[in-house]
């Protein structure tokens, strides 16, 4: 990936994962260990950005005409 390519939802979540891993392990020396906690902070942020924007959008897609969220039932594989 490019240096200034930003990672989509589904790359930064794998890193998530990883740093996860490598943190769980233990094995990292503490400035190291400090800085794979940052990182992952920071990836969570920016997950958590993605995800409220595609709610927003979902939101936006599905209201009604007063522009009010409207629910419906969820038409899942069974259905």
């Amino acid at each position: 990936m490019d240096a200034k390519q930003t990672p989509n939802f589904e790359q930064s979540m794998t890193r998530l994962e990883e740093i996860v891993g490598l943190l769980e392990r233990g094995d990292a020396p503490l400035d190291q260990a400090m800085a794979l906690f940052e990182e992952g902070a920071g990836i969570l942020r920016t997950c958590t950005a993605m995800l409220d924007e595609a709610e927003q959008r979902v939101t936006l897609l599905t209201a009604g005409e007063d522009g009010q969220p409207k629910g419906e039932p969820f038409q899942g594989e069974d259905a």
